[in-house]
């Protein structure tokens, strides 16, 4: 991870102490952060449902200049599920946002995760 760049980007998108927080391996960006960023970077985001069930939906988040997916599995453990809410559809739809945003700005780039894009990403400190 290039420390010098993640600095200018958090910067640039004027991140406080609080949209960020290191979890095991990774930077973690908080939902509140992705928003700010999406908001300051003034990223537009279309949504498309791919496959929306009971359990398990999958959104494709794009705009003019990238797409992605966001996916959501219902199920009480990791290995039967990558959610254990009941609702599917708003957890894909906002791995799809985060994916997007962290991507179209650069931050994916340097291995900098959205709190919402797995359950382990949570921050528990």
């Amino acid at each position: 991870m290039n420390r010098e760049k993640l600095a200018a980007l958090y910067k640039e998108y004027e991140l406080e102490k609080e949209d960020v927080f290191k979890h095991k391996h990774y930077v973690i960006i908080t939902r509140s952060g992705v928003e700010k960023i999406q908001a300051k970077g003034n990223i537009e985001v279309n949504y498309e449902v791919i496959r929306c069930e009971k359990d398990f939906c999958v959104v494709k988040a794009y705009n003019d200049k990238l797409s992605t997916f966001g996916s959501a599995l219902k199920g009480s453990t990791h290995t039967d599920g990558n959610t254990n809410t009941w609702y599917v559809m708003e957890m894909a739809e906002k791995r799809a946002l985060s994916r997007l945003v962290l991507k179209q700005t650069g931050f994916y780039s340097l291995g900098v995760f959205g709190e919402d894009e797995s359950e382990d990403f949570k921050n528990n400190g």
